[in-house]
């Protein structure tokens, strides 16, 4: 199966779309899904997908595969890599890529649901197959809520996702019980200060002595006022003051990315970070800064304990013992968490993607790259093919054909 899916995956791959902009991708699944038998709306909520598999009384599963690839030039010199541009917001050419694996999850839901269909005498029940738009934006799985999925289409019992990994061999899967993957949040914060010449600070207010200064304090928030035995992260990536070197601006940009997983940290830090920002330009005589949080944030995937005790020992079954690995919940962000938000209990596994030996040498040469990296690709037939056989199990295991 995963051999005869392969074109399928590259075409995928050399040809990815942005967020909200997957009209290629997403017409390509809904013709491949009804191909197979299932009942396809398309479009849905903008570039969504969803099918719909009845194969008689018995409970719901939702598959779940996101569908857009990340602004970023390909460099990984494969003889069916992405050559596609786009403009980035600051007005530059760039390339586009799947360089967090969405392609891998469309081949692995399409050759699950393949199976499925071509094996109905083992299972019962009904699937909701979902192609999810803007992932990476966190919008796609609000989106589709919003529109009604859970209303148009059967609500599931439960939700399936499967995430491919840089840092986990190809031929495993690795599963986390409870909070799997952070929140993900965008702080912009503006310091006012007042502008002037550079030989003449005291008749300013410097706002970039106070930016400077907060982002050493908003570290404070992690190390001196955090659980210990918590985790969550903040990071400022991007500082923007001034515009000549002999001129005290007016103000200064600061961007930051605040992870978390518990919604008890989560407003912990938002607080904190307003706190912080306040109290610098206090401390100055400044302006109040104005601080925002971006409404593109995304809650922390939380894996359902219960769900996750029943299907690790039928993955261990259905590939063996050594094929299923705990696996630490990651930093990284995922709107998959919406679905369990939603009442549904909801698990996301990770796919190993990378063969052992190349591992193996990737990382002594110091050169393994990550996912959202311009040098990332997988190992595509033996991802697919453990991540083909580890769906279809779950689905097999959860929907009993007696």
């Amino acid at each position: 199966m995963a051999k005869e899916l392969l074109p399928f995956y590259q075409d995928l791959h050399e040809n990815p779309e942005l967020s909200l902009h997957e009209e290629r991708t997403s017409r390509i699944l809904a013709k491949a899904l009804e191909k197979e038998g299932l009942v396809v709306t398309y479009p849905f909520a903008g570039t969504g997908v969803v099918a719909v598999l009845k194969n008689g009384p018995g409970k719901t599963i939702l598959l779940r595969t996101d569908l857009d690839a990340l602004p970023i030039t390909e460099q990984t010199g494969l003889p069916f890599a992405s050559v596609k541009k786009t403009v980035s917001k600051n007005g530059t050419e760039v390339g586009i890529m799947h360089a967090c694996g969405h392609d891998v999850h469309i081949t692995n839901l399409l050759g699950s649901v393949r199976l499925l269909a071509q094996n109905r005498n083992k299972w019962k029940g009904t699937l909701v197959v979902v192609g999810q738009p803007a992932e990476e934006i966190g919008q796609g799985a609000e989106n589709l809520l919003a529109a009604g999925l859970f209303k148009k289409f059967p609500k599931p019992d439960y939700a399936i996702a499967f995430h491919v990994h840089s840092l986990l061999p190809a031929g495993k899967v690795g599963y986390v019980s409870g909070p799997a993957m952070a929140a993900a949040d965008s702080v912009s914060i503006t310091v006012k200060g007042k502008g002037g010449h550079g030989a003449i600070p005291h008749e300013s207010i410097d706002p970039v002595v106070i930016a400077s200064k907060l982002v050493l304090d908003l570290q404070t928030l992690i190390s001196r006022e955090r659980d210990p035995l918590e985790s969550s992260v903040i990071s400022v990536g991007s500082f923007h003051c001034g515009t000549k070197n002999n001129i005290i601006p007016d103000s200064c940009q600061l961007e930051l990315t605040v992870r978390s997983f518990t919604k008890t940290e989560r407003n912990r830090l938002f607080e904190g970070i307003k706190r912080k920002a306040e109290a610098q330009s206090t401390s100055a005589g400044a302006p109040k800064p104005l601080v925002e949080i971006s409404s593109e944030g995304t809650i922390a995937t939380v894996n359902d304990p219960s769900l996750i005790a029943q299907l690790v020992p039928l993955l261990q079954i259905g590939l063996g013992k050594e094929a299923i690995e705990p696996f630490p919940p990651s930093m990284a962000s995922e709107d998959f968490s919406y679905y369990g938000e939603q009442g549904v209990p909801a698990a996301m596994f990770f796919l190993g993607s990378i063969q052992d030996t190349r591992m193996k040498k990737l990382r002594k040469n110091g050169k393994l790259p990550s996912l959202h990296s311009p040098y990332y690709y997988p190992d595509v037939e033996q991802t697919l093919a453990t991540g083909i056989k580890a769906m279809t199990t779950i689905v097999e295991g959860l929907l009993p054909p007696h």
